[in-house]
Parts: C-alpha cells; sequence; structure tokens
C-alpha cells in the first residue's frame, strides 16, 4: 500500500497527501492543477493569470475535464494603480462550484464572511503570526505561513521557518500548511514536526514536467544553487524574493543606489516575466524561485514527485527518528 499522511489538512481539503501547490503567477492553469491534484495533492489555480474572469470560468471547466479530485483557486490581493476585479473573479468560482479559495496578499477579512457562506473553506497566506492571528479572528479555515525562504512576497519581518512555524503553532488553534523552502520528503517531516499539518510548495512544482513552463526554466532551477536569489524592492518595503539574473541584480544595485519605484518599474513589469516562463530566455525578466531550488535536483511528473515525498517523510517518521530514541 502506497504510504499516507492523515492530518487535518487532508480531512478538510479531501485529499489524499498534505501537499498543496502554490498558486504561482503565470503557472497556476490547468495543466499543473490538474497534475498536482491527481497525484493526490491540492492543485491551485491563479485567478489573476487569466485576463478575465470569464476566462478564470473557463480556465476552472478546463481544470475539471483534467481531474475529479479537489482543487482549489488563489486569488492575491495586492497594492496596484489599477486593481483587478477581484470581486468578479471569487464571484466566478463560487458559481464555478470552487470549494477551496486561498487569499493572500492583503487582509482577507472582507472577502471571508462570502466565501465561508457559499460553504468555501478559506486558506490565507501569512509572513507572521500576527496576521495568522488576525485571519484566524476573521474566520479563515486554514492558514499558510510562509517563512523568510520564500519565493515571492516573504514579508519583512525575515523570520525563517524554524522559528515562524513552532511560533505560529504555539499561538493558532486552527491548522496550517507550512510554505517556503520546502522541496521534499525531509522538509515536509520537519514541517510536521514544528507544528504544521501539511506543506505548500511553490518552486518545487514550478520544476516538474507538467509545469507550463519553458524547460530552460525548470533546468536553471536544477542547475543554481541555494545561493542563486535576489531581494529586491527591499528600501520600497515590499521585499520579493525572485531568480538571480540580469534582470534582477540591475533593481538591487539600482535600489540600493537611492532609485525610486519608477525608476525600475519597467523592469519588474510582470509582462517581462511571462517572457521568461514563455519564451525561456532567462534574463528576460524577474521571475520568481526560492533558494530551495538547491535541493532541486530533477524534473520528475507530479505523481512521482508527491508520492516520493509522502514515502521518504513516512520512512523518516517511522524509522530513522524513532531509530534516535534509546530504549
Amino acid at each position: 500500500m502506497a504510504a499516507k499522511l492523515n492530518t487535518r489538512i487532508t480531512e478538510m481539503l479531501g485529499i489524499e497527501h498534505p501537499i498543496i501547490q502554490g498558486g504561482m503567477q503565470w503557472v497556476g492553469t490547468a495543466e499543473l492543477a490538474s497534475a498536482v491534484s491527481n497525484a493526490g495533492g491540492l492543485g491551485i489555480l491563479t485567478s489573476l493569470t487569466q485576463p478575465t474572469p470569464e476566462d478564470l470560468g473557463k480556465e476552472i471547466d478546463r481544470c475539471r475535464e483534467m481531474t475529479d479530485k479537489p482543487f482549489g483557486v488563489n486569488l492575491t490581493i495586492l497594492p496596484t494603480i489599477t486593481p483587478p476585479p477581484y470581486d468578479e473573479y471569487l464571484r466566478v468560482a463560487v458559481e464555478k462550484g470552487i470549494k477551496v479559495v486561498e487569499t493572500a496578499g492583503a487582509n482577507p477579512d472582507r472577502l471571508v464572511p462570502g466565501l465561508k457562506a457559499a460553504g468555501v473553506t478559506v486558506i490565507h497566506k501569512c509572513t507572521s503570526v500576527r496576521h495568522a492571528l488576525s485571519a484566524q479572528n476573521k474566520g479563515v479555515d486554514i492558514l499558510s505561513i510562509d517563512g523568510f525562504e520564500c519565493a515571492g512576497h516573504p514579508g519583512e519581518d525575515d523570520i525563517p521557518g524554524l522559528i515562524l512555524l513552532p511560533a505560529a503553532a504555539d499561538k493558532l488553534e486552527i491548522p496550517f500548511v507550512a510554505s517556503g523552502g520546502f522541496a521534499d520528503g525531509r522538509g515536509l517531516a520537519a514541517a510536521l514536526s514544528l507544528g504544521a499539518e501539511g506543506v505548500n510548495m511553490g518552486t518545487r512544482f514550478l520544476c516538474t514536467q507538467e509545469a507550463p513552463v519553458h524547460q530552460n526554466v525548470k533546468e536553471a532551477i536544477v542547475e543554481r544553487s541555494e545561493l542563486d536569489t535576489n531581494l529586491i524592492l527591499r528600501t520600497l518595503h515590499n521585499t520579493a524574493r525572485v531568480a538571480k539574473n540580469a534582470v534582477s541584480d540591475e533593481v538591487v544595485e539600482k535600489l540600493n543606489a537611492g532609485a525610486d519605484f519608477p525608476e525600475i518599474r519597467d523592469l519588474v513589469a510582470g509582462a517581462r516575466g511571462r517572457k521568461v516562463y514563455e519564451t525561456g530566455d532567462i534574463d528576460a525578466g524577474i521571475w520568481s524561485a526560492g533558494p530551495v531550488q538547491g535541493i532541486i535536483n530533477d524534473i520528475p511528473s507530479c505523481e512521482d514527485l508527491v508520492q516520493r515525498i509522502v514515502t521518504e517523510a513516512v520512512d523518516i517518521i517511522e524509522n530513522r527518528l524513532s531509530g534516535f530514541i534509546a530504549k
């Protein structure tokens, strides 16, 4: 029988394994989400990857053609000059019968009542214990606790998962998954021991056969080490961890020299990052990757990856750790 781990996360989400795919911009499409769900985890469609709410509805339909397992929808709300129609994206997701929504970015308090009324399980991503407690008080069902190791936006506190996860476990009542720096069974076993009830993985799923990005990107992740990321927008208090390349190096250099956002706006444009994934030109723009790439050494299918992670975690829990106990 295949190895299994049962946690509150697997029970609440109706999934086989406590592994969630990160809601990555330009990456969280039906191809990847369905593959993760078919592997027994929870696949996530990224709302804003779709140009319009109507396109999200079509992507949900497309994903359902590829899997009959649960999958969710991510909605990240960030400060922007021309905000997209966030409420419309959520309305479409609810009307399409989505039962798991991951929110990130802004405080979810305005969104939670409507989602809960529709029978949706709400996962909210936080980078601090104080924000996690606030989200818990607002009625969120599950939290994703992001340590400083994560790709994307790690917040401004710079607290790594080894501290943040047990600190969250000490204070929270609702279950949470660990995010940032997870790629294998060692990480899953560690997350469980620190108080999490599963893991959320972005960079690791970016480097799978089903991820809808150019092969050059996947090979770059395999080739790179844990040192090959940059923290950008630090001076603007909007820190983002991205892959180290010519563009992110230039952004760091300019901001450290005192540049303001208008001077680097074109460099960090999302459209340029999308070109990286589409064309395979690693230096075409900013793209997200975490230092976890230092322990990513292959490009497996999602099925093989998820099973390998769970099998390894079970072996560590049952055999390696128990072997340290003096009898």
